[in-house]
């Protein structure tokens, strides 16, 4: 069966799920090129592998050099719920402690989650936001936004994915987008409530993304109480997501 490949971002961690071979030829390639826009934006990748029937010698030595020309950059490339035969096949070659695996996708996840967002050695002391909705580039426009004001935001495209972030980090506001999942609003946050039994609870309106980008960050900004007007990016050193 031909690769098919779908990505989403956890926090800041990119997850790749993976459907079918990674083999010599197309499907290489095209796991080639997702893991090189993947590390372009986090250098820590989960491949979810369950559904992956055959690996080849190319494709282990694919994974073997993202994984280690991530680790150059401080991250990480992991393995997550592959099939016994991917297990046995690492073992035999010895490349076990190179790619490391993981039983479920949650547990790979929550293996680079290890430091809070508030962490004192990072010099962050801005409000906490944890952003919900499934487009990845509504997420990343709002986070660069918040960011560029002092926020400390981190976004997950899927409500587990957010279940999963709030089981380590502590957040003071949870924003809904408006394509949060086919689910409505109250039924998403009253089952993260219990994560974050004191944050406050904010929903983007229905037509947020029609807005021209100036007056989409004004009224986010609006929507957080923040007292300032959008500030022109000149006047500001430039803040890549996380």
């Amino acid at each position: 069966m031909p690769l098919s490949l779908q990505s989403r971002f956890c926090g800041n961690v990119h997850i790749i799920q993976c459907q079918g071979r990674i083999v010599a030829g197309d499907d290489a390639k095209s796991l080639e090129a997702a893991l090189d826009m993947a590390s372009r934006e986090a250098p820590r990748i989960v491949l979810h592998v369950s559904e992956v029937d055959r690996v080849d010698s190319i494709g282990i030595g694919l994974l073997v050099r993202y994984a280690s020309r991530l680790r150059k950059r401080g991250g990480d490339l992991r393995l997550a719920a592959p099939q016994p035969f991917v297990v046995t096949l690492l073992k035999l070659t010895m490349l076990s402690s190179v790619l490391p695996v993981h039983p479920t996708e949650d547990e790979a996840i929550l293996s680079f989650l290890d430091r809070p967002m508030d962490q004192k050695s990072q010099g962050k002391t801005g409000p906490r936001v944890l952003v919900l909705d499934q487009s990845a580039d509504l997420c990343s426009f709002v986070r660069t936004v918040l960011m560029q004001h002092g926020f400390e935001v981190k976004s997950a495209s899927y409500f587990k994915d957010a279940r999963i972030l709030l089981q380590v980090d502590q957040v003071d506001y949870i924003l809904v987008g408006p394509d949060s999942e086919q689910c409505c609003y109250t039924t998403i946050l009253g089952s993260l409530r219990a994560l974050a039994p004191k944050a406050t609870a904010l929903q983007l309106a229905a037509d947020f993304k029609s807005h021209d980008a100036l007056a989409a960050s004004e009224a986010l900004l609006q929507l957080f109480g923040a007292q300032q007007q959008f500030v022109n990016s000149k006047s500001h050193a430039p803040v890549n997501p996380v």
